[in-house]
């Protein structure tokens, strides 16, 4: 499985997962605050930031019927009606050059999420080096390929859809000249539930289809995310915020600064302990070797005298011979004296 470029950076098996920070619409329309987002995820380690590019036109119709209303009242949003949530959460297409120069400057990558075609224009204009498909716009065709058709690698969310309709968005891509595609496991519930994530899915869908995968967590926490890492996730998404309690659309299953740190280390060091299989223990554990058990005299013997439960031990350290053979050594006679504290050995026994 070949790495994939995004910007300056590499993606891959050999390499640290990359950690998205989804900015969403998290900023409640002040720039400054998105601004300050962008300088928080830089400070956290963040590897890049990522934006939604949809004007509430373009993702729905300013229709207050029942069609066009939140009506599960478990959501975050229940009783919302969809062009008035979409207008509150987009990000104004005037800022995004501004951030992602601000990301730029702070040595993150930075690219969005376009929802309808003519987003993918705009985009490009702005030379952003890859696009991220969400989960509810994975069987849009015609989205995937226009935005496959520029060639730049594809991040797509693969949510709620089958396995039919990852492969007709994968040949899809394909088809349309994309030869770059990471598919990220994800749940599509806001917030998610960890019983609800299935991560044992991500190694099936990196084999079905051969393409790198990671996870885009909409769960509570990093350590979903982490957990993800083990299993062979390349990219990690997660909103972020720079605080819950003051609210954002997606406050509630986003990550803090702190979070966000914490999300880098960790997944850091969970990639770093996959190693390989290891049998025998590490090089780095010969030293402890030497504090193994092994067998000693523990009170002087005389030469002659029979070798007993009376007078030998298994003990640390490991210097004399292996605990196997205790049952070999009892009854021998000792060939010299040995005082307490000796080393068993061989050649100290008939």
């Amino acid at each position: 499985m070949h790495d994939i470029a995004i910007g300056e950076r590499l993606i891959g098996p050999s390499h640290p997962p990359f950690i998205i920070a989804e900015l969403s619409g998290n900023h409640s329309q002040d720039f400054e605050l998105a601004v300050a987002m962008v300088e928080a995820a830089a400070k956290a380690g963040a590897h890049a930031i990522k934006l939604q590019t949809y004007t509430a036109d373009s993702m729905t119709l300013n229709v207050d019927s029942v069609d066009f209303v939140i009506q599960e009242k478990d959501s975050l949003w229940h009783g919302e009606a969809l062009h008035s949530l979409y207008a509150k959460a987009s990000t104004p297409y005037e800022w995004h050059s501004r951030l992602f120069a601000r990301a730029k400057a702070l040595g993150m990558e930075a690219f969005s999420s376009p929802f309808d075609e003519a987003a993918v224009d705009f985009l490009e204009i702005l030379d952003v080096p890859c696009y991220k498909i969400a989960s509810f716009e994975l069987t849009d065709i015609p989205l995937i390929r226009k935005a496959a058709a520029t060639g730049k690698p594809l991040i797509m969310s693969t949510g709620m859809a089958t396995l039919a309709e990852i492969e007709q968005a994968v040949d899809c891509a394909k088809k349309a000249g994309c030869e770059d595609i990471i598919l990220l496991k994800c749940t599509s519930t806001y917030p998610a539930q960890p019983s609800n994530t299935n991560l044992v899915t991500i190694p099936h869908l990196r084999d079905s289809f051969n393409q790198q995968v990671g996870l885009s967590d909409h769960t509570a926490g990093i350590g979903v995310s982490v957990a993800a890492v083990a299993l062979g996730a390349t990219v990690i998404e997660k909103h972020f915020v720079l605080d819950r309690n003051a609210g954002g659309v997606d406050a509630a299953f986003s990550l803090e600064p702190a979070e966000l740190k914490s999300l880098v280390e960790e997944s850091a060091r969970a990639f770093d302990a996959m190693g390989k299989v290891t049998y025998g223990g590490s090089a780095a554990e010969e030293k402890s070797k030497h504090y193994r058990r092994s067998i000693f005299v523990s009170v002087d013997v005389k030469k002659g005298q029979t070798l007993s439960r009376e007078n030998l031990r298994i003990v640390r350290p490991a210097s004399g011979l292996a605990p196997k053979h205790w049952d070999s050594v009892l009854g021998k006679k000792a060939k010299t004296n040995l005082p307490a504290g000796t080393a068993l050995d061989w050649d100290l026994f008939e």
